[in-house]
């Protein structure tokens, strides 16, 4: 299907509010945070409008914003909506671009306005994933130098290199690509979501690419959460089993329950869940298009061996 864009929104004038990109931020308990990345969003030059989605078990996230500033807008679903949190916020932007952050990841001062005007300048451009530097020494993310060695032809009507993968928390989208191409899918709910999307987006026409003169902060906590292992390893599988041929599926199946036989506790947690989720995965099955497909298998080929779990680039 080929994209038909709308008309965007012209770029504002230097040093005035940017109305293009909003900010859409998922939580979850983290309250101190959220409020570190509220504070840097509101003291971007761009201004951008942020969509907090809180997804905490307690008041204690929204007694924290209630002082931020009226442009920070906050979504109680009133349950855990997982990675789908975003989805509840795009559909509530009134902007052309979304970008996202997490709630210990931030945009840099510019990014946004850099994003916008490349998605004004490239009508078929549907995602820019960012560079993104961790921690207060601003360490190089090991997934900056995956995505800039992406091996697929650079395309004459996009900008940055094209990928089929990308950091959650530090990727700028089209609104109207994103919510046509579905967003994040139901089933994966949470944990390396990012490649389904970054398929769905690329077969309906949209290009996804790596732009590092875009920069996203992160500040992971130590120890972040626990128990996300097998979220990733159960989501590569279930990716495979929605969008990729079956024999790939299947090699990727009998190599998580091979795991799981021998006795790791995380491959079998897996597998469980692949086994519950898998009918619903075959009844929403659809293969990629052939281009795409040719795309995956070419990064698949010039990829190093990768961990269990991680996705193509």
């Amino acid at each position: 299907m080929s994209p038909q864009p709308r008309p965007e929104a012209t770029a504002p004038r230097t040093g005035a509010q940017d109305g293009r990109v909003t900010v859409a931020v998922i939580t979850r308990d983290r309250p101190a945070g959220i409020l570190r990345t509220v504070d840097a969003l509101t003291a971007l030059p761009e201004r951008p409008p942020v969509i907090v989605v809180d997804n905490s078990s307690d008041d204690s996230t929204l007694e924290a914003l209630r002082h931020r500033p009226s442009a920070v807008r906050v979504l109680r679903p009133g349950r855990n909506t997982g990675a789908l949190g975003r989805n509840l916020a795009v559909r509530r932007a009134d902007t052309p671009y979304v970008a996202f952050s997490d709630d210990d990841s931030w945009w840099t001062q510019g990014a946004l306005r850099r994003a916008a005007d490349l998605l004004d300048r490239h009508p078929r451009l549907g995602l820019l994933a960012a560079r993104t530097l961790v921690g207060p020494d601003r360490a190089e993310d090991p997934l900056n130098d995956v995505l800039a060695a992406s091996p697929l032809p650079r395309e004459a009507d996009l900008p940055g290199r094209p990928v089929l993968g990308f950091l959650a928390c530090a990727c700028v989208v089209r609104r109207d690509a994103y919510l046509g191409a579905g967003g994040y899918h139901p089933l994966l709910f949470f944990g390396g979501e990012e490649t389904l999307l970054a398929y769905d987006l690329t077969a309906r026409g949209w290009g996804v690419t790596y732009e590092p003169s875009l920069t996203a902060r992160h500040h992971p906590e130590s120890g972040g959460r626990d128990g996300r292992g097998y979220l990733l390893r159960r989501n590569e599988v279930l990716t495979l089993w929605l969008r990729r041929p079956l024999p790939v599926a299947l090699r990727a199946t009998a190599r998580l329950t091979a795991a799981a036989t021998a006795g790791d506790p995380g491959a079998r947690r897996a597998l469980r869940e692949v086994v519950v989720r898998l009918p619903a995965a075959l009844a929403r099955r659809r293969p990629l298009p052939p281009h795409v497909e040719a795309a995956t298998r070419l990064l698949e080929r010039r990829a190093p061996a990768r961990p269990e779990g991680s996705g193509p680039a």
